[in-house]
């Protein structure tokens, strides 16, 4: 029986080899394929930091709410501890973990900043929180009128070393709530240890204000800062 052309023509297509990739074609598809990456992995671990930051940020939040809670059972007052608990061989001693033991428990993860990776210091410190007004009750605006008052009470041979420490506690207490007051946004209550949070060329720090809002916290001392107060606008809401 005669072959068709239709028949003829699909064997000829049947027996001609597969054309491959010539060597400058696997090149261009090589070279796509990089440009590509180039753009992905920097997006990607763009996102994941920022994933980190906001679980910062998450957690500033919740340690807030623990502090606004004791804060409110003293009447209002600044809790007075170390800015950060002491690295010692049985933990963690003192600071703002201990003080919010009982409401957040110390071993709560929310002491912890996700991008923290420092374990022989803020991991064993117990959190990777700063607690700042620990840190501003030495300065002299607060040091020099309660150096004053205890001075006053030195003949007063009545109080114990306890109620003398309770006194020095609660002087401090009012005289850094008064920088609060006076500048809100100008102090932080709990920070970042150190810089974790890669903004392009930038490494700030997150941080929680008086009001409960939470924001990135600017550089001491920039040109952003204008007056240099280092606050950094509630932009994060509460």
């Amino acid at each position: 029986m005669p072959t068709t052309p239709r028949a003829s023509f699909d064997n000829r297509r049947a027996t001609v080899p597969a054309r491959g990739l010539t060597i400058v074609e696997m090149l261009a598809v090589i070279g796509v394929i990089g440009i590509l990456m180039s753009l992905i992995v920097p997006t990607v671990s763009g996102i994941r930091k920022e994933a980190l930051s906001v679980s910062c940020q998450s957690n500033l939040r919740q340690l807030f709410t623990g502090f606004d809670i004791y804060r409110s059972s003293i009447k209002g007052q600044l809790p007075m501890c170390d800015f950060l608990p002491a690295s010692t061989p049985e933990g963690p001693q003192g600071g703002l973990v201990s003080v919010l033991g009982r409401t957040l428990g110390t071993d709560n993860k929310c002491w912890f900043c996700p991008a923290d990776d420092d374990e022989d210091g803020s991991i064993a410190a117990g959190t990777s929180y700063v607690y700042m007004p620990g840190l501003l009750r030495y300065t002299p605006q607060v040091q020099i009128p309660v150096a004053a008052l205890m001075a006053s009470t030195i003949g007063d041979m009545s109080l114990t070393t306890r109620q003398r420490e309770r006194m020095r506690n609660e002087a401090e207490a009012r005289l850094v709530g008064v920088l609060y007051d006076r500048s809100p946004m100008g102090f932080p209550i709990l920070n970042d240890s150190q810089d974790r949070h890669a903004i392009g060329d930038r490494n700030p720090r997150n941080a929680v204000y008086i009001d409960g809002s939470v924001s990135i916290m600017r550089d001491l001392g920039t040109e952003e800062d204008g007056d240099g107060s280092g606050g950094g606008g509630g932009g994060g809401g509460g």
